[in-house]
């Protein structure tokens, strides 16, 4: 398989190119991103044959449908990450929450966090195509609170690799900061900036796509990629579970095989919900895509107005922080797929310009043919927390914003899968808060859910406490490149 550009073509790189290339050097001509030529597509016989597989012969099975250039070798051994979540043999619990509702749990890894699925396996595929080419590599990162210790994670202490994450400071979870600041791998430098999201995001792909800073870290003989899900290296592994929740609803007889559900994503810069509406396009029945966002809601008036509009709007700081985006990566993925590269490049052009785009009319019935979306208040999360915890299930707050969704959009009477991206540990103030007993510091919400609600702290969390603070630099953005070059 071989992949192509979301912009179209510039004459100077590559018209096409292998996966490990995608993966090493994600930025892509005019800005724009890579993306499969073409995706495989999966029939009634695959689906068959893998109803009731292990996790990691699922993605084995999907690996070699992609037909991308990483040896089964290193494949396996990257797989077998999976190997150090919670239950090996069932990396991503289906929890049955409604009759007709059942939720992914897809933060059972070491960072609590969906991201794990990805960026676990990820991580070692990365660094042993740098040490088999002799290469050395900056990773860069940028975080609103999950993306960020989940890389730290896979490459700390990887050979040929160092990480530079970029974070929000003051915009995460006490958790999520935690999880950054005290990591303590010399291959790793974690810089809080002042700013947002959005404001990371920018300066990481500014970064990749100047040529001057990938001339100053090639005099230190370093590569530049990216851990973000602007690299396809994360979207390839978040088609997979997608897949895996729906063959587990076909294993216990939920639903017939071939039969259609719902798949609802709560989403801030749309790689989860890209994974999904791949897995749709490969054969996947789903009959639609829900997106769920918070009041930072973009891809609501995206998909149900055709506008992608950021003038005169400013991000609202939220209780679903990982959520809090308003310049989402992935979309232009989609576009790419639904448009073409002219029409992409045309509307990206746009929003960098003049902070605007929109939709013809036509351009949005096919948007709207597999997305439909709502937006979710903190109060109405809140509700839906303290709802299902008095049925005995306890959900983080971007869980929560699903089912609104749940409850709202689906137009037939189908069973729905719930992607839940974080464990209730890393936003456990909001969940404390929930259930009527607000607290000041993480550590004394996490005490109180756990012992009111029989729910236990992971110890990789509980242990964040009494870790020493590594990383203490703040940055004004415009400090980004000299602190990570003083890194390097």
């Amino acid at each position: 398989m071989t992949f192509i550009e979301t912009r179209g073509n510039d004459g100077v790189k590559p018209s096409e190119v292998a996966f490990s290339e995608a993966i090493l050097s994600p930025s892509a001509s005019f800005g724009g991103l890579y993306v499969p030529k073409t995706l495989p597509r999966l029939d009634f016989d695959f689906f068959k044959a893998h109803t009731g597989s292990h996790y990691k012969t699922l993605c084995k099975a999907l690996f070699e449908k992609f037909d991308v250039d990483i040896p089964a070798e290193e494949l396996s051994a990257a797989l077998d990450r999976y190997d150090r979540f919670d239950d090996p043999s069932d990396p991503v619990p289906l929890k049955q929450v409604e009759e007709d509702a059942f939720v992914s749990e897809l933060w059972h890894g070491p960072t609590r966090a969906f991201k794990d699925m990805a960026l676990q396996p990820f991580g070692y595929i990365l660094s042993k195509l740098a040490e088999r080419r002799g290469e050395h590599y900056l990773i860069m990162a940028a975080t609103s609170g999950d993306t960020g210790p989940a890389t730290l994670e896979t490459f700390k202490n990887a050979p040929n690799i160092k990480v530079a994450c970029l974070y929000p400071a003051g915009g995460t979870s006490d958790v999520q900061r935690l999880q950054m600041v005290t990591e303590e791998a010399a291959n790793e430098k974690v810089i809080g900036i002042r700013g947002d999201f959005d404001d990371a995001q920018t300066a990481l792909k500014n970064l990749l796509a100047s040529e001057s800073f990938k001339r100053k870290l090639k005099e230190s003989q370093t590569e530049l990629s990216a851990a973000n899900s602007v690299n396809f290296g994360r979207i390839i592994f978040q088609i997979i579970y997608h897949i895996y929740s729906y063959l587990k609803l076909v294993e216990r007889g939920e639903v017939a095989l071939g039969e259609h559900i719902y798949i609802i994503v709560p989403s801030g810069n749309f790689g989860n919900v890209l994974g999904a509406y791949y897995a749709k396009k490969m054969g996947l029945p789903v009959e639609k895509l829900l997106i769920s966002s918070n009041i930072n809601n973009i891809l609501t008036d995206l998909v149900t107005k055709g506008e992608y509009d950021l003038r005169g709007r400013s991000l609202c700081q939220t209780t679903s922080p990982a959520m809090d985006i308003l310049k989402s990566s992935n979309v232009e993925r989609v576009l790419f797929d639904k448009f073409g590269p002219e029409r992409t490049r045309e509307l990206m052009e746009s929003l960098n310009e003049k902070g605007f785009y929109r939709l013809s009319g036509d351009e949005l019935a096919m948007l709207r043919e597999d997305f439909d979306a709502t937006f979710c208040s903190d109060e109405e999360g809140k509700a839906v927390i303290a709802a299902y915890a008095k049925k005995g299930y306890i959900m983080d707050p971007h869980t929560a914003t699903c089912f609104k969704a749940y409850d709202q959009l689906r137009k037939k009477s189908l069973k729905t899968v719930i992607c839940s991206t974080a464990e209730w540990t890393k936003f456990s103030r909001t969940v404390c808060d929930a259930l009527g007993h607000p607290v000041e510091r993480d550590i004394e919400a996490l005490q109180w859910v756990s012992g009111h609600y029989g729910v236990e702290v992971p110890p990789m969390i509980a242990e964040l406490f009494e870790k020493p603070i590594v990383h203490d630099t703040v940055v004004e953005k415009e400090a980004i490149e000299e602190e990570i070059l003083k890194f390097i």
